[in-house]
């Protein structure tokens, strides 16, 4: 495949963002996108701070999107057991189902892209 050009390159992810809209259950702002798939990629444990810190975002910020998050039970918080003061955030069954049906978007429209020219939609 020829490398892209910034025109194609926003075409392709307006389509998988609206795929998004329109085939998943939850509707994520980029920061909580970049949260979640944080915790699910890098390993942890995963704490507020450590978050706030590899994310370059307040930790107020992080509150807020984990907040979001486990409200929607994408993401939970869990006490040390050792130290009850800590809190992990940890991921659950339902954000490993989301992240996973985020990624079927993203391969089935690359293999789309692969041979074809994008146009922007």
């Amino acid at each position: 495949m020829k490398p892209m050009t910034t025109l194609e390159i926003l075409a392709f992810w307006h389509k998988v963002v609206r795929r998004n809209l329109g085939e998943l259950e939850h509707d994520l702002s980029g920061r909580q996108q970049a949260l979640l798939l944080h915790v699910y990629i890098r390993p942890g444990p995963h704490t507020v701070r450590s978050l706030s810190r590899e994310l370059n975002i307040s930790k107020p910020a992080v509150c807020r999107a984990v907040d979001m998050l486990s409200g929607m039970n994408l993401l939970k918080r869990k006490k040390d057991e050792e130290d009850r003061r800590n809190v992990f955030i940890q991921r659950t069954i339902q954000g490993s189902v989301f992240l996973s049906d985020l990624s079927d978007i993203l391969m089935q429209e690359m293999e789309l892209l692969a041979g074809q020219e994008i146009v922007p939609a």
